[in-house]
């Protein structure tokens, strides 16, 4: 059994830790409302992207010289998974789930025959990942959205997505990150960036409106759909890696402001049980020197 200084110190010690916790928790709590709203102001311009790229590609003609961005290699037989993880720790299972699913996608690949590449965006990603695919790791990031600009960090990370392509070093390429809902809720999310996904239900006919609410018309492009796509394809790439790192990073404050206030809430509750421990400890122990006394006492 702990002796009572023994006791009297481990509370101290968690005393301490809820004091850290705390703080932690009040600094990410500060740090999610800007993250938050980074990311809520960048969904709607990298959908927008999405979309208007969809509807080029749709409204253009499909033949050899077109970018390799929208028609692809013509082979699906090495997939590039960009993994975007953070840099810290202590945010729950937040990194934790990202390489479970990179993980389950890098069994499916496997097992359907095709070659497998990584891009580690984020230190713990590529800690994790290492242990089991650092063979597959051919790029590895830190930092990407704290010592730099996140854009700039993007536009890095595409110009290096482009040129293994160029390359023909990989086929497809998807990206694996948390998307933000909520402090309490982050979707582990897949999504093609190369080649673009042009779903097949896209009106060929702009005046028919894909979704409700007011669309714009284009009837005619300057310069033509092909030049236009030639710029906006790279582009977008940097938008959608620009867009995912910003979600990551949302949901990397919200997941670690809701794991230091389970800290918290956890120390909390271990002082309260050591310090009923230590009070029955100290009442115990003067109990049997009362008794001692007291039969001294009637032994004279």
């Amino acid at each position: 059994m702990p002796s009572l200084k023994d006791l009297k110190n481990r509370i101290i010690s968690v005393k301490s830790t809820r004091k850290i916790t705390s703080a932690m928790k009040m600094v990410a709590a500060s740090k999610l409302r800007r993250a938050q709203d980074k990311a809520e102001h960048a969904r709607p311009y990298a959908e927008r992207m999405a979309r208007i790229l969809a509807t080029l590609a749709c409204k253009s003609e499909i033949s050899d010289t077109s970018s390799k961005l929208i028609t692809g290699t013509g082979k699906n037989n090495t997939v590039l998974l960009i993994v975007v993880t953070s840099d810290r720790g202590l945010c729950g299972a937040f990194n934790a789930s990202v390489v479970r699913e990179a993980r389950r996608q890098i069994r499916q690949l496997e097992s359907e025959g095709k070659k497998v590449l990584l891009i580690c965006a984020g230190r713990k990603g590529r800690d994790l990942l290492r242990r089991d695919h650092a063979k597959k790791i051919t790029h590895a990031v830190e930092h990407i959205g704290k010592h730099i600009d996140a854009y700039a960090g993007a536009t890095m990370l595409s110009h290096k997505v482009l040129k293994m392509f160029e390359t023909g070093e990989f086929d497809v390429a998807h990206i694996i990150y948390n998307r933000f809902k909520s402090a309490i809720s982050q979707i582990v999310t897949v999504k093609q960036i190369v080649p673009i996904e042009v779903s097949k239900s896209e009106p060929t006919n702009l005046k028919t409106p894909a979704t409700e609410g007011p669309q714009a018309l284009y009837e005619l492009f300057e310069p033509d759909q092909e030049s236009i796509l030639a710029q906006l394809l790279p582009r977008n790439l940097t938008v959608q890696i620009y867009s995912a790192l910003l979600e990551s990073g949302a949901g990397e404050q919200g997941a670690r402001m809701t794991a230091m206030d389970n800290a918290t809430r956890n120390a909390g509750d271990m002082i309260d049980r050591l310090t009923l421990n230590y009070n029955r400890s100290r009442q115990a122990y003067i109990t049997k020197e009362l008794i001692e006394i007291i039969s001294g006492a009637e032994a004279l």
